[in-house]
């Protein structure tokens, strides 16, 4: 720890807090980056605090552009919340420049750290407890979604190469299976030909934004409920945090990975498949929810494409664990054997329901769009 105490200490010293610093513990449940709770008492005034992060140099190679990316997003997001009458410094996270005005600090190790006000009086779930919830989840990034149509996404950065290329995730896949390293290929046929024979499915969105059937968009790239924060009173979407993957991409896979995330009963890592299963009426709640606010800034290619970005990101999401597997369990932490194997089936199951009850997530899409 003491690496990371040297570091944090420069953090601190590197921003403008307005008030003395009483305390920094680490906050949330976050895997990559190194967060941290800042708390300052001003004279005669409560507490204010904020969200102090080390981003991750091994997920973030380029935080210049990694931060020139948030910085874009959000300094819009916040002139858009304004001039339709929302509270900016509650609905946009905002970036703190530290004392030198640079767009983050570089503390004496090369670690890079940005700073953000903390959004009070609200919570950040880890699950979808209620369809309200994930309802309220859906409003928030549909809401996302309208408030950025407008903003140019061939000016962001592409900070992770290939995020949701589906080609290359599956050409990944290939190229493990043949080099098989550990050789574990032969105990997961079923699920490597699973992959393999949903090969053309892998280019039916790619193939549409060549074709400009559908537009390149700002997306977030993990629509996943926690990451966003509701209020502690309503249950209302308020903020969307975690804006490390906003890139230029696709809408319905915004969608879709809300849907793989959240529209089932089932732990990622369920080995009872039995259990594995698409609820439709979760799907229907988010839909409704999501469309009640994006569905006026979309295309009509888009919301027609909206259950195919459910089936590719969780066919995506599946692929991927199943690349991880067969090199070792690389990427991916694991807390027991066949960990990522076992990802891969439920990833697997979820494709197979939403591919038996195609019509009707069709026809759930085209209800709630003409609503």
């Amino acid at each position: 720890m003491a690496d990371i105490d040297t570091a944090l200490h420069e953090a601190l010293d590197a921003f403008e807090f307005g008030a003395p610093v009483v305390g920094a513990i680490r906050y949330g449940q976050g895997h990559i980056n190194d967060t941290f709770v800042v708390h300052t008492q001003p004279e005669n005034l409560c507490c204010r605090r904020f969200i102090l992060q080390r981003m991750s140099p091994a997920a973030f190679k380029r935080p210049d552009q990694l931060m020139a990316n948030i910085i874009g997003v959000t300094d819009y997001l916040g002139r858009e919340i304004e001039k339709n009458g929302g509270d900016r410094g509650r609905e946009a996270l905002e970036v703190l420049r530290p004392k030198n005005g640079q767009p983050y600090f570089t503390d004496s190790q090369g670690g890079a750290w940005r700073l953000y006000p903390f959004v009070e009086h609200t919570i950040c779930y880890q699950s979808a407890e209620t369809p309200e919830l994930f309802a309220s989840s859906g409003r928030a990034f549909g809401r996302f979604q309208k408030l950025l149509r407008d903003y140019p996404a061939d000016t962001l950065y592409e900070t992770i190469p290939h995020f949701h290329d589906t080609e290359d995730r599956l050409a990944k896949l290939k190229a493990a299976i043949e080099a098989d390293p550990l050789g574990r290929a032969a105990g997961c046929q079923p699920e490597i030909q699973f992959m393999l024979d949903r090969e053309a499915d892998c280019s039916v969105a790619l193939s549409a934004l060549r074709a400009g059937t559908l537009p390149l968009r700002v997306t977030h790239n993990d629509t996943k409920l926690n990451n966003v924060l509701m209020d502690d009173k309503t249950g209302e979407g308020v903020c969307i945090i975690d804006l490390d993957t906003v890139m230029p991409g696709l809408s319905i896979n915004d969608f879709g990975d809300s849907i793989r995330f959240g529209a089932n009963h089932c732990a990622e890592d369920e080995t009872d498949l039995s259990k594995v299963n698409l609820d439709l009426d979760l799907f229907a709640a988010y839909t409704e929810a999501f469309l009640s606010e994006a569905g006026d800034a979309l295309t009509d290619s888009e919301v027609e494409y909206l259950p195919w970005g459910a089936k590719l990101m969780t066919l995506e999401c599946g692929i991927r664990f199943l690349t991880d597997y067969l090199v070792g369990d690389v990427y991916f932490h694991i807390a027991r054997e066949g960990h990522n194997l076992d990802r891969c089936r439920t990833q697997c199951k979820l494709v197979s329901d939403m591919e038996a009850h195609w019509s009707e997530l069709e026809g759930i899409v085209a209800k709630y769009y003409r609503d």
